[in-house]
């Protein structure tokens, strides 16, 4: 015991004579003598940090620190002084944010990355690199304006190495590690930024760095995607970067978040393209179509290639290709994974941190592509890669690599159908289109598939969709089978019904429509409806012929379906109420008030599950408030509102919901989980005596017992709430509410879309 007392003991004393050695030669910096004890100072701290025979950075140094990082005596100083930050920062977590949390450091640390001395420099970003080890250092280091002096720096003379793999990039650099290193510090900080931060990066260097990356990704994605990857830099003077594929590809992402990419296409041109150039044609499919029955346009072959047609870059740049084979391979060879993200996810930084290691990854079976066909005597789909389902390991699934590429082309061949998903994320001028026809319909996002499929075969089995589509006919002929739709009930997104079963199932089967797609016809299947395709004789030459289609499927999420606006009204009514009376809901009054609005939302919902008018997508975020009270869009969508709050209105089974919140708080069942993104209106956040009562759901469980104990009571009070809210509710009051919930969706389906395009686009 007595051993580690003096060990220790001396170490301090170690500490104290370096302390006060570097205190007296500070004091006395103008002569030589005095900087060769300071260099001898800290080359002796740094090396017993290096050892970790010093545990901690004493108080005394960290103090000395910021003088020494901005000595103006030699760059040696300032160089080792670096160096100490960084053998310090990996000491421990503790040491790292004492560290970081000393302002003056960072500073001086972030200022020796515009030094002139390429030994400062060195030192420099490698210390940042060391004190970004921890979340704390990382945001320290970008209060400090860390990135911009990275970013200041050249970096033109990095160039990529022949190969890369999914663990790391090898970097050639002309000289040394030096530039290695300041991209490896740059792209962690990027990693770290917020949207604000990357927001304030200067736009010279932003655009500078985004190019310099765009054109590293291309070279690395190219290799990955070539499965040419080199396993030793050894034979080569490559300087390996800490840098992985996916880091770089999430740093592009990131950096495209807040850009500009998608053209507009203007409402007018969407509707002539897919609903023909008849006046009153759009209006005419809303009425007596939408997600009513099926739609086809005729279109002529000339109308894909006319210059004002959506669809004419896209085609022009498939119709470039001489073959099935090079169509495949453009297709392809730069195709990366699009990931999927949640559909109720509205923070993009939260789906990256999520996603961050898979992102960059080549396609994935199932999940990107499919290639299928449907046996002719089964009936049942067959694929030819391994699927995800079949697989031992989810977490192991298929990538497709460019070898696959011959593979696809053998497939087709042999009848099968080549399937791919996200198109949107990989071709800009459908991104265009897709943008373009969600604003059309006031959806948040529009998919896009492709299919291709050989003469004489059927790709996907009978199925039907949870969400609407325009399929486009592209190239060559289809026929296409769509059956009597067996229920009135509408599928949701990512939550179909059951709706196909027994003799109902044979009935709809036996009834069908049959429509033969030529190139430029557009045809609408509603959600529901099931449906099949083949590539069959068209009855006019004889010969079957092959098929590229286009599917843009608008995806109407819960909160975008009527059900999802009458629970915007509410809120915006109750919120209404709050202004003016500001009755205590610790008070029975105030609970009888409370819970009459949660049975009101829960209302509402079972509407949503039974009745098909309120699953109805709802199109109030297509309409600008209009000047004309004629408008037809704006009176439609009126007049299915009050229609539903006419149905509001006229139920009066309150027991029944009574009952129904009853069972849910007995089986801990939240019965308003659907309802959560209700949260999302952003009220402002004013509270009643500690609760929150812009939630329309806060604190049923505890209120319910004595709001149930008095019935009748509570009953009386339902129906007044209920009645005062079916008389006083506006529509015109709901629509900028509503519209703002719908902004909140579609910017972060536009940040992806961005990151995935940048990610795409060479």
């Amino acid at each position: 015991m007595g051993k580690k007392k003096k060990k220790r003991k001396q170490k301090q004393d170690n500490t104290n004579s370096i302390f006060a050695i570097l205190v007296a030669a500070l004091s006395n910096s103008n002569n030589n003598y005095s900087e060769f004890i300071i260099k001898k100072c800290l080359n002796r701290l740094r090396l017993s940090l290096l050892s970790q025979s010093q545990p901690t950075l004493p108080i005394p140094i960290l103090s000395l620190l910021p003088v020494l990082l901005n000595s103006k005596c030699s760059g040696g100083i300032a160089g080792l002084s670096a160096e100490i930050v960084g053998a310090a920062s990996l000491l421990s977590l503790e040491t790292n944010e004492q560290i970081a949390a000393d302002a003056e450091v960072v500073r001086g640390l972030v200022s020796l990355l515009r030094n002139s001395e390429k030994r400062v420099l060195v030192a420099a970003a490698n210390a940042v690199l060391d004190l970004s080890t921890t979340s704390v250092g990382r945001q320290k280091l970008l209060e400090s304006s860390a990135l911009e002096a990275l970013l200041s720096s050249t970096l033109v003379s990095l160039c990529a190495g022949e190969n890369g793999n999914e663990a790391s990039l090898c970097i050639a650099c002309e000289e040394d590690e030096f530039l290695v290193l300041l991209l490896d510090a740059a792209i962690v900080l990027i990693n770290s930024c917020d949207i604000e931060q990357l927001l304030r990066i200067p736009r010279k260097l932003y655009e500078s760095l985004f190019v310099f990356l765009k054109e590293l990704w291309i070279k690395v994605r190219d290799q990955l995607l070539s499965g040419n990857i080199m396993r030793s830099n050894r034979e080569k003077h490559f300087c390996s970067s800490k840098i992985t594929v996916n880091s770089l590809a999430e740093s592009i992402f990131r950096l495209s978040l807040n850009a500009d990419q998608l053209t507009t296409i203007s409402k007018g041109r969407i509707e002539r393209s897919i609903f023909s150039l008849n006046e009153g044609s759009f209006e005419n499919f809303i009425v007596n179509y939408w997600e009513v029955s099926p739609f086809l346009v005729r279109r002529s072959t000339d109308s894909l290639i006319e210059g004002n047609d959506i669809f004419t870059s896209f085609v022009q740049g498939l119709s470039s290709q001489e073959s099935v084979c090079s169509f495949l391979s453009c297709i392809f060879q730069h195709h990366i994974s699009c990931l999927p993200i949640a559909s109720d996810e509205l923070d993009i930084l939260s789906f990256l941190n999520d996603m961050r290691h898979k992102l960059g990854c080549p396609l994935v079976y199932e999940q990107d592509i499919r290639v299928l066909k449907t046996d002719k005597i089964s009936k049942k789909e067959v694929h030819f890669f391994p699927r995800i389902s079949d697989s031992f390991d989810v977490k192991d699934p298929y990538l497709i690599y460019a070898n696959d590429i011959s593979k696809c082309e053998e497939a087709y061949k042999e009848g099968y159908t080549i399937a791919l998903r996200g198109m949107e994320f990989r071709f800009e001028c459908l991104a265009n289109i897709a943008d373009g026809l969600a604003s059309l319909f006031g959806q948040p996002s529009v998919g896009a598939n492709m299919y291709l499929t050989p003469p004489n075969s059927q790709g996907l089995a009978s199925h039907y969709d949870d969400h609407c589509v325009f399929v486009c006919q592209l190239f060559g002929t289809k026929q296409w089978k769509i059956f009597a739709q067996p229920s009135v009930q509408l599928p949701r997104l990512y939550n179909p019904c059951d709706i196909v079963n027994g003799v109902e199932a044979e009935s709809s089967m036996a009834e069908c429509r049959q429509f033969l797609l030529r190139e430029g016809d557009i045809l609408y299947i509603p959600r529901g409806f099931s449906h099949e395709a083949c590539t069959e004789d068209d009855g006019r030459t004889g010969l079957a012929e092959f098929s590229l289609h286009l599917t843009l499927g608008v995806e109407v999420e819960r909160p975008f379906e009527w059900e999802g606006f009458a629970h915007v009204a509410l809120c915006c009514w109750n919120q209404a109420q709050k202004i003016h009376h500001h009755a205590s809901i610790e008070s029975f009054s105030g609970i009888l008030n409370l819970m009459s609005v949660n049975l009101l939302h829960l209302l509402i919902g079972l509407f949503g599950h039974s009745d098909p008018t309120f699953r109805k997508a709802c199109l109030v975020g297509a309409v600008s408030r209009p000047s004309d009270t004629k408008d037809w869009f704006y009176l439609n969508q009126k007049t299915i509102f009050n229609e539903l709050i006419g149905k509001i209105s006229a139920d009066s089974n309150f027991l029944e919901l009574l009952s129904s919140m009853e069972v849910a708080i007995r089986e801990n069942i939240d019965p308003f989980q659907q309802m959560r993104w209700l949260q999302l209106l952003d009220w402002n956040r004013e509270t009643l005596e500690g609760h929150d009562r812009n939630l329309p759901f806060t604190e049923a469980e505890i209120m319910f017992p004595l709001y149930a104990e008095h019935k009748d009571i509570a009953e009386t009070a339902f129906m007044q709430v209920k009645s005062k809210f079916c008389s006083e509710v506006s529509f015109e009051d709901v629509i900028e509410r509503y519209k703002m919930l719908l902004g909140k969706y579609k910017e972060t389906r536009k940040q992806y879309m961005n990151g995935m395009l940048s990610l795409h686009c060479n």
